[in-house]
């Protein structure tokens, strides 16, 4: 084949996989045609069979057009009606979809002159809040395809129209296709397609649904001086997980000259841009015996990617980057030849091309998102020109009226709210409450109506409320929202009031922004005198006794903190306002769980993380003097550090050392930018892990129980370095006589060791089992409890599936294959003996340790043993090449 503007790469066989064919329904298929009126209409276009709908429910901006009469012979029917975007500078589409699903995502443009101008438009595609592609119309009749596969962390989506110039922004079709998270895997990003082709000797035959089941577009490479086609009419096996089309598959190319080098090359203009690509291959020709076909792939500059290759008889292989590929100038340059064995030149049926963009999921809090949408709709802003896309990112495009706050590596926030002579009616809506770091709300000059809501008190972050200009509001203040004023933690401006209704002893306001009274101030004060002196005798009395304890979702609810004497030391303990200052008054928010809110803050110019205690938590007072005083006496370097705590008035604390990279949970969700963590990388963070709750059970006096092990208690820091946290609900154990303790049963549903549920007998051997549980997810990437599985809990559903002897139908499939089969095997015999609903047959963790220690070992030779084989192929290739690039295994 002639060396012109083709393509291609590279390694890793993804080999034959039996899996089904989903049925060809178009089941999760969203496929608009834009500015298709009246909205209600559905069709089904003659060429693919697919059915297309208006876009009119999912946006609400924009104008409808047509292209020109004269153009429409030349395009398919989705294309002949548009949806143009003449105001504001950005425009979404909005959909609700499946979170962490992958979809490929297709926009197309067909200009057709539909306004007559003649002016051919430029602008950019973006995904959420980052860019995707630059659309550049050139031609009337162009039709421009751009395609981005890409997985959803959330469940919602947005693909914005941004106008960069004086042209106007426009869309033809809109297409969202679901794929199978096994394929199409980055290390990281989102995969914008480059090009996607298949040899054959026709050039008009452009394959999409129903051949696809996936709607992939392929387009066709034909032969020229110095290729040939072939083709067979015999059934290709195409089962595995791109599932190739047919008619792909049962043509393909090879060489004229068979003993020459094939160059198959591509230039991408984007010199830095990282690439994947994707080759198919399947023999179709009947060889006879003594003909054989083996060929090796190299890269730019004949170093090797693949070597000794015999594509196997009507049936597909997929060999693909597993890394991402980058080139210096651009240019890609890939050489199939045959080997010395090889009687027969090499032939592929198919290639795919995309080069690596990021799109940012830090975007606004999702919670602060749905509630801004809802006050959009409670109102009627839709006409909004700005409030499109998410309302605070990208920054230059924020909705108007708001002011957010950018943290580094977290979510937007809300942090000011103007509605000001907005037209909003009705009551205010309790959505305003989900805006947890609102610190002014401006909500004058309309025409709202009701009460004043009193869940404006329980706003902590709140300084400014504006409601005046509102004549049918009813002014009357709630009780805990005139305490706020009182003690000026919030300023309220209601305005002039024509018909005011005070509550008992109060009196029309035109600024409730005033200081109290003298009398009123004195009164708080005693009232407050006299409640610090009966709560200050509550906590000497030795008789005094909280509610017994109760469970709560499988945690328990502690005494109340009058039973538990204040924590002993002193040391290291912060007040309040030092909280406030070093978490500048909260303002970015690390996490939440049932406990309360994470906040980060700086402490002597070092990062920590402040875990504030919930009024309305389960764990109680008694849960946070017990980790206080656990980590004052315990140190090891993997337990979570503590920094400090905070036991001012009902204000508690706890600051840890901060632990960049989050809890291992969310790293094996994909929640922390989507990189897959390495099989090396699991099997050092179990180590690390086990060696934590290893030094709780041996190394501390008296020895202490964790009773909370789980994904979520293991924390990451910057290198992926992991220590065990969360020691509320530790308890220690004696070490002479008796083997366990009985206490109240606590711990995490899922995790929680039967046979202590059974018996509330605690032992050291109840962490070992939730170790075990950790072990299993670890392995397999999947969630403890599942109702839809034939097996709910882990456990049993690995006990099930390896009845069958299979360790990959069990192993997480995003590690590709890439792990010592004998060290898996190893490490899920250990959480499976871990697991043992009988504490006497588990483990003890000095002996979990040590296991695992031989797993790392195992995955350390392996990726040893890669390298050698790898650089001895060449005396040219590197061993960090190889390292970086070298197929594992398949």
């Amino acid at each position: 084949m002639k060396s012109h503007d083709l393509f291609l790469l590279l390694l890793i066989v993804a080999f034959t996989v039996s899996i089904s064919v989903e049925a060809q329904n178009q089941a999760g298929f969203i496929s608009l045609d834009c500015g298709l009126v009246p909205k209600e209409t559905t069709y089904l276009e003659a060429t693919s069979n697919i059915t297309y709908k208006s876009d009119a429910n999912y946006t609400d901006s924009g104008l409808v057009g047509k292209i020109n009469d004269a153009h429409k012979k030349l395009v398919h029917q989705q294309l002949w009606a548009l949806r143009s975007f003449p105001e504001g500078e950005r425009n979404c589409y909005k959909f609700n979809l499946v979170a962490n699903r992958k979809y490929l995502i297709r926009g197309t443009f067909v200009y057709g002159n539909y306004d007559g101008l003649n002016q051919p438009p430029s602008f950019d595609l973006h995904i959420g809040t980052s860019k995707w592609t630059s659309i550049k119309i050139v031609g009337e009749t162009d039709t421009i395809m751009r395609e981005i596969i890409h997985v959803l962390t959330q469940g919602r989506l947005q693909v914005c129209l941004v106008k960069t110039g004086r042209t106007t922004p426009f869309i033809s079709s809109l297409e969202l296709r679901p794929l199978k998270n096994s394929t199409y895997v980055t290390e990281s990003g989102s995969l914008v397609l480059y090009n996607r082709v298949y040899f054959s000797s026709d050039s008009t035959s452009i394959i999409r649904y129903d051949e696809d089941i996936n709607d992939r577009v392929w387009n066709p490479l034909t032969e020229d001086d110095s290729t040939a086609s072939i083709s067979t009419d015999q059934y290709v096996n195409t089962n595995n997980i791109y599932e190739m089309p047919q008619v792909v598959m049962k043509t393909a190319a090879i060489p004229k000259n068979a003993s020459a080098p094939w160059n198959l090359l591509w230039t991408i203009d984007n010199t830095t841009a990282l690439s994947y690509v994707f080759m198919h291959f399947a023999e179709i020709q009947d060889l006879k015996a003594n003909e054989i076909r083996e060929f090796s792939i190299t890269y730019n500059g004949g170093q090797p990617w693949y070597g000794w290759f015999r594509p196997a008889k009507l049936s597909i292989t997929t060999i693909y980057s597993q890394t991402a590929l980058t080139s210096s100038n651009g240019e890609y340059n890939f050489t199939l030849a045959m080997t010395g064995n090889s009687t027969l030149p090499p032939l592929i049926q198919a290639l795919e091309i995309y080069t690596v963009v990021d799109i940012l999921q830090l975007q606004t809090d999702k919670d602060e998102v749905s509630a801004m949408m809802n006050i959009k709709i409670t109102y009627g802003l839709s006409k909004k020109i700005s409030w499109q896309g998410d309302p605070c990112a990208p920054q230059l495009y924020r909705w108007e009226g708001l002011n957010c706050s950018y943290p580094d590596s977290e979510a937007s926030r809300i942090i000011s709210l103007n509605l000001n002579a907005s037209g909003l009616n009705g009551t205010i809506t309790s959505d305003i409450i989900k805006l947890t770091q609102l610190s002014e709300l401006d909500l004058s000059n309309n025409d709202l109506s009701g009460e004043i809501p009193a869940f404006f008190a329980d706003m902590k972050l709140l300084k400014l409320i504006n409601l005046s200009g509102n004549p049918k509001l009813n002014l009357t203040v709630p009780d805990s929202l005139q305490q706020r004023v009182n003690i000026k933690s919030l300023t309220l401006i209601l305005g002039q009031n024509m018909n005011p209704t005070p509550k008992k002893e109060s009196k029309t306001v035109l600024v409730v922004a005033v200081a109290a009274s003298m009398a009123g101030v004195f009164a708080l004060l005693v009232i407050l005198a006299i409640f610090f002196v009966v709560r200050g005798k509550k906590g000497k009395s030795t008789d005094a006794r909280g509610p017994p304890p109760s469970i709560t979702s499988g945690i328990v609810k502690s005494e109340t903190r009058s039973s538990n004497p204040s924590i002993m030391t002193k040391d290291r303990r912060i007040t309040y306002p030092e909280i406030l200052k070093m978490t500048n008054n909260f303002e970015r928010v690390l996490g939440k769980g049932g406990f309360g809110t994470v906040y980060h803050g700086n402490l002597d110019d070092a990062q920590v993380a402040v875990k504030m205690l919930s009024h309305s938590s389960a764990q109680g007072y008694k849960e946070f003097k017990a980790e206080v005083e656990l980590l004052l006496r315990v140190h090891h370097r993997h337990l979570v550090g503590l920094t400090g705590y905070c036991d001012d008035g009902d204000n508690l604390a706890l600051i840890y050392e901060y632990m960049a990279n989050g809890d291992l949970r969310e790293n094996m969700s994909g929640k922390r930018g989507g990189n897959v963590l390495t099989w090396e990388n699991r099997m050092e963070i179990a180590v690390e892990a086990a060696q934590g709750l290893e030094y709780l059970h041996n190394g501390c006096t008296p020895p202490m129980v964790h009773r909370d092990v789980k994904t979520t208690n293991i924390l990451l820091n910057d290198r992926c370095g992991a220590k065990l946290a969360d020691f509320g609900l530790s308890r220690s154990f004696p070490i002479d006589g008796e083997c366990h303790v009985s206490t109240v049963v606590a711990g995490t549903p899922g995790y929680l060791d039967p046979e202590y549920y059974r018996t509330n007998w605690l032992s050291e051997k109840s962490d070992v089992y939730s170790f075990g549980v950790v072990l299993l997810e670890i392995v397999t990437n999947q969630p403890v409890i599942d109702k839809t599985r034939e097996r709910p809990h882990i456990n049993e559903w690995v006990g099930f599936k390896l009845t069958k002897g299979d360790i990959k139908s069990i192993v997480d499939p995003k590690l590709m294959g890439d792990y010592d089969t004998n060290g898996a095997w190893k490490i899920v015999e250990l959480a499976l003996a871990c697991v043992n609903p009988s504490s006497n047959r588990r483990p003890t963790m000095t002996h979990v340790v040590m296991e695992l220690n031989e797993c790392v070992a195992l995955e350390n030779a392996r990726r040893q043993g890669n390298e050698e084989m790898y650089s001895m192929g060449s005396v040219d290739y590197s061993l960090s090449s190889a390292s970086e690039f070298a197929p594992g295994a398949r």
